[in-house]
């Protein structure tokens, strides 16, 4: 144990940490809060978004997706460039990047100015999110006290996802919808200075080439095969060029992208690690769960402010249980899955979160704050302890010496989960809401094409109508969209019952890793810590 403690202390001092490593865990928070808040603080204002911009649906869907897309798709690749060029660079590059992003999506006055610049803060968040994890570990050399610090880093995460849409909420009461970006430029000028002084530079090992070709092919791939998807749920023809096209060239990229790891004496990822059941399971459970949840989310927010009429203060208040039932999860995660394992704990987990879909479908055109309320609450506490449970097992079933690969991977199915989530699910929200407009009295192909598109517009069309035809548009639109509700809920739940299924993969009983020399496997408080922050992107 003192031979430990002394390594410990040495590293310390190497690494140039010493007694400010509490200090560069707060601005690693900082840079974790920037995230996480963006990642949730637009779904308040797509409303307001909507009215100003009139995105199509389509466009609609990559200004949110866009952010959660792009991110996780270059999550490896700046991950292993921090690794070759300083992790601290490539942090503070993603400071700077994310400031001029912000700026510019604060001042767009089209739809594709505005996801031209969420896919920058995509680019930054890919550089700020792997190297803030590589920093913390790095300045936190001892176990016990990097438990700690990554406890506080996703406290500060779960902080983020609830303060995202509250702050959005408080500005848009007071401000326009760019000022929910504009809020990230103080912050940056704050931390570059300060994260140049501060942090301490580090690199990896450097064992073998950096494949930019294989980050660059499965970035490629991942975007056409969604560009698909989006198509397909935006009307498109199956057979049609702007349908097929991106399908097949995203699922030839990616067929290639793995051929290329295989083939690879240095893979960009290992793809090994899927041969394990219980691994390839937990991935495809962390994508399962955000793919249900994120999509759900951002039409909840459409339907509180669109539907029920509440402003964006009162949605974000709305949404804020949710959070806090995620955040009580997290704090009895460990013991939880100590005690069930993680068979029985994902598989209860996709459980409770499915029947709280079902719960959530009892909402109507009429306001029930005791059903949201109820539905939000069981929603977050089932999400986080699936998603606890599936990361715990991932890490624990990953070797030792691919631990940090394991991570990556992790994050990235999460971030892919969040970012295809939103275009599965919008997708039928979108072919569910629009056959309801296609025969309005009163209203003409043309208006009710347009009317179609999004419940926003659909609003707009009414109002310039006005009388009766007006009134009778708006109220077919409104029960339209509760309709495609119901429809993107129960296909959520079938989801998640799918994941229930799934998880009957994973071991049943939990198994502790072990530390191989100069690789740290997360043991069950620090994999606690690490899981509870995955609520925060909800994103």
């Amino acid at each position: 144990m003192s031979g430990t403690t002394t390594a410990a202390a040495r590293c310390r001092r190497e690494t140039g940490a010493g007694a400010n490593r509490w200090v560069v865990l707060i601005v690693l928070c900082v840079s974790l809060l920037l995230v996480a808040v963006d990642a949730t603080v637009l779904h308040v204002a797509v409303p307001a978004v909507t009215e100003d911009l009139t995105p199509g649906a389509i466009e609609l869907l990559w200004i949110v997706d866009i952010y959660p897309l792009v991110c996780a798709s270059l999550l490896i690749l700046f991950g292993t460039l921090g690794d070759r060029v300083g992790r601290r660079r490539v942090l503070l590059l993603g400071y700077a990047l994310f400031g001029v992003a912000s700026a510019i999506a604060a001042l767009a006055d089209s739809a594709q100015v505005l996801i031209a610049a969420r896919a920058l803060l995509g680019v930054g968040g890919a550089m700020i999110m792997p190297a803030t994890l590589s920093i913390l570990r790095q300045v936190f050399p001892d176990r016990r006290e990097r438990a700690l610090a990554i406890g506080v880093w996703s406290a500060v995460a779960a902080v983020g996802a609830a303060v995202g849409p509250l702050l959005g909420g408080f500005l848009l009461e007071h401000f326009w919808w760019g000022s929910v970006f504009l809020i990230n430029i103080p912050l940056m000028l704050v931390s570059l200075p300060v994260g140049r002084l501060l942090l301490p530079e580090s690199t990896g090992d450097g064992d073998g080439p950096w494949d930019v070709v294989g980050a660059l092919m499965a970035a490629a791939g991942l975007f056409g095969v969604v560009l698909g998807v989006k198509r397909l749920g935006g009307g498109e023809a199956p057979l049609s060029a702007f349908t097929a096209v991106p399908l097949l060239v995203g699922a030839g990229l990616l067929f290639a992208f793995v051929r290329r790891q295989r083939r690879r004496r240095h893979p960009l990822v290992d793809l090994k690690m899927f041969s394990r059941p219980a691994f390839s399971t937990s991935v495809g459970c962390i994508v399962l769960a955000m793919l249900a949840l994120v999509g759900l989310e951002l039409i909840a927010a459409q339907y509180l402010q669109l539907v029920l009429d509440l402003s964006p203060l009162e949605t974000g208040l709305r949404l804020l249980p949710l959070t806090i039932a995620a955040m009580a999860a997290g704090l009895v995660g460990a013991k939880l899955l100590q005690r069930f394992g993680p068979r029985t704990m994902v598989c209860a987990g996709f459980c409770l979160t499915a029947a709280a879909v079902i719960t959530l479908t009892g909402m109507g055109s009429h306001d029930n704050a005791p059903l949201l309320l109820t539905g939000f609450v069981l929603l977050g506490f089932g999400l986080e302890v699936t998603l606890f449970g599936a990361y715990e097992s991932m890490l624990s079933e990953a070797p030792q010496e691919q631990a940090g690969g394991a991570a990556a991977i992790g994050e990235t199915s999460y971030q892919l989960g969040a970012g295809i989530g939103i275009a599965l699910l919008g997708s039928v929200m979108n072919a569910a809401y629009s056959p309801g407009l296609s025969s309005v009295p009163g209203v003409s192909a043309g208006e009710s094409a347009a009317a179609r598109h999004s419940l926003g517009e659909a609003y707009e069309v009414a109002g310039e109508l006005g009388g009766g035809p007006g009134e009778a548009l708006r109220h077919a639109a409104r029960h339209a969209f509760v309709h495609g509700l119901h429809v993107t809920l129960l296909v959520s739940a079938g989801l998640l019952l799918l994941g229930a299924v799934m998880a009957l993969r994973l071991p049943r009983a939990m198994e502790c890793g072990t530390a191989a020399a100069g690789v740290d496997v997360p043991g069950p408080r620090e994999a606690e810590a690490e899981a509870s922050l995955r609520v925060e992107s909800v994103g």
